[in-house]
């Protein structure tokens, strides 16, 4: 179970990530004009902004999009809290990655609740006609936080060398450790 020490960690990373999120996203929609992207750092990045009403890439699932992907949204909130709630203390980069993607995932899901136009996407990347598709600090924190989760799940579940050298074979009816020593 979680402790005290992991919320220190969680809570201010998760709350600077939906705050950073929810003021850039107000910045943009004062400060752009939808139909013409602003120019930051020659065409590579630009600010540009859109209304995304589906999920990652401009996927959509219909006129209910909104409320499928707010579905989705709260359900994988309360897997990743269920997460978050059985680390052990002192798990850094769980706790780290949770608290980004929970961050981001809230900051979009605030977006979806306030308005039926979508998610606001400003930050525009690419060259010429080559973009990657327009995203948000939200799309940050969730992209970073679950490639850091992925690697740190993937390495929970390898077995230490320490467990390697601790784990015990059934072999011939006798147990036996792998040093071939018999029980």
């Amino acid at each position: 179970m979680q402790s005290g020490r992991n919320g220190r960690l969680f809570w201010p990373i998760l709350i600077s990530i939906v705050a950073s999120d929810v003021i850039t996203k107000a910045l943009a929609v004062r400060g752009l004009d939808p139909r013409t992207p602003e120019k930051v750092f020659g065409d590579w990045l630009r600010f540009t902004l859109v209304y995304n009403p589906g999920a990652a890439f401009g996927l959509h699932v219909g006129n209910q999009s909104r409320w499928v992907f707010m579905a989705l949204t709260i359900a994988a909130l309360l897997i990743l809290g269920r997460l978050y709630l059985s680390s052990r203390p002192g798990e850094r980069a769980r706790v780290m990655s949770l608290a980004l993607v929970c961050g981001g995932a809230l900051g979009n899901l605030i977006d979806r609740i306030r308005s039926e136009l979508g998610v606001i996407d400003f930050l525009d990347v690419g060259i010429g006609d080559a973009r990657w598709p327009t995203f948000n600090v939200a799309d940050m924190a969730v992209s970073v936080g679950a490639f850091l989760l992925a690697v740190v799940l993937w390495a929970e579940d390898r077995p230490s060398e320490e467990g390697k050298a601790a784990s015990v074979s059934l072999v011939s009816g006798e147990l036996r450790h792998e040093s071939g020593e018999a029980s």
